[in-house]
């Protein structure tokens, strides 16, 4: 039963980052924090759906959040999250490759 319930809370954790918007919020932040008003500029994604994209990766552990007067700013919390989306890239483009390859022996025929 206990063993259950952690595999729901990886399973949780994997759904938070299966978003393109929450990736891309990651990336972003990879560099620095940076406020909500920055990242819905240059997303053009309006303010209420990247707060809430902000918000799940924050209750996942994965972004820290400071207000400073009006404004909030969300930081990477633990860089480890980087350890688990590289691999991830490296797989991908694998499978990329491998599909370019079948693809050149396709067009020969």
């Amino acid at each position: 039963m206990q063993e259950d319930m952690v595999y729901k809370v990886k399973a949780d954790f994997l759904r938070c980052l299966g978003h393109p918007v929450r990736l891309k919020l990651i990336e972003e932040l990879k560099t620095g924090e940076k406020s909500v008003g920055y990242l819905v500029d240059k997303f053009k994604i309006g303010q209420s759906s990247i707060s809430r994209h902000l918000l799940a990766l924050r209750n996942a552990g994965i972004l820290s959040s400071r207000q400073q007067r009006t404004t909030v700013y969300y930081d990477i919390a633990d860089h480890d999250i980087f350890s688990v989306l590289r691999p991830i890239a490296v797989m991908l483009r694998k499978q990329f490759k491998a599909s370019e390859k079948l693809l050149k022996t396709l067009g020969k025929e």
